[in-house]
């Protein structure tokens, strides 16, 4: 029997209100997104990305899905590797998101190597077998259904390709998670008052990091999906994980 409420950060609510409620928050920071990664992350982000890059194996001519690609920073660093015999599909649920990500790629003189989609994860409209890598950074933790956008990610996936999920995780360390707490709901919210004015979004986003499944448990539902050879690094202390896994 399905779920009938799900979590929106430590809110209970139903499962069909969560999407909106997403969307509202992306909404909400879409202008200043690129800003704000600099600034919540001192600018970590970047390396995070560079190794999530590294591990992909990504080569002239693949194909490849950045899913919750939100402003672009994958997507632009694919299409540089892939060259013109290949694709990179950005691929985001959020209107604004999507919005300024073209702008920005377009800007930067990599949008025309883009192909831009609206779309949901749990149900991806693309044929089976259509990619060698499916990229999701800091997007499935906001998924509402996370088994099947996993199931869904594998569908599309070529055999012999593979998935990673860059996302915030669990800090290995009890020093690690007092300064990470202290930072996330005090400093975090401040932030995006004062940057967007939105302090609530920002909180939004500290609780929904705590509500993602942990490290083993994101490893044992990607090996439910069907992934093979599902394994994690941490990074940063585990405050974020890569997670990688491949389609045999």
């Amino acid at each position: 029997m399905e779920e009938k409420t799900t979590h929106f950060g430590y809110q209970q609510v139903n499962v069909e209100d969560k999407q909106k409620k997403v969307a509202e928050v992306f909404h909400s920071v879409a202008a200043k997104y690129d800003i704000m990664n600099d600034l919540m992350s001192f600018g970590v982000h970047r390396l995070w990305k560079r190794y999530t890059l590294d591990m992909s194996g990504v080569r002239r001519g693949h194909k490849v899905l950045d899913l919750a690609g939100g402003t672009g920073d994958l997507a632009a660093k694919f299409a540089r590797k892939v060259g013109n015999e290949g694709q990179v599909v950005l691929a985001d649920i959020n209107a604004s998101m999507l919005s300024v990500g073209r702008d920005k790629l377009l800007d930067n003189g990599v949008g025309g190597a883009i192909d831009f989609v609206q779309v949901n994860a749990e149900t991806l409209p693309f044929a089976d077998n259509t990619f060698d890598i499916v990229t999701i950074a800091f997007g499935l933790r906001n998924v509402t259904n996370k088994d099947k956008a996993l199931a869904s990610i594998y569908r599309v996936l070529k055999p012999g390709g593979r998935l990673l999920v860059l996302e915030f995780s669990k800090p290995q360390h009890d020093w690690m998670s007092k300064i990470y707490d202290a930072y996330s709901f005090s400093l975090l919210p401040a932030m995006g008052k004062i940057m967007v004015n939105d302090a609530d979004s920002y909180r939004y986003l500290a609780e929904s990091i705590r509500m993602h499944p942990d490290q083993e448990t994101l490893k044992s539902m990607m090996i439910e999906a069907g992934f093979d050879d599902a394994e994690y690094h941490n990074m940063t202390d585990g405050v974020v994980a890569l997670h990688r896994g491949f389609k045999y």
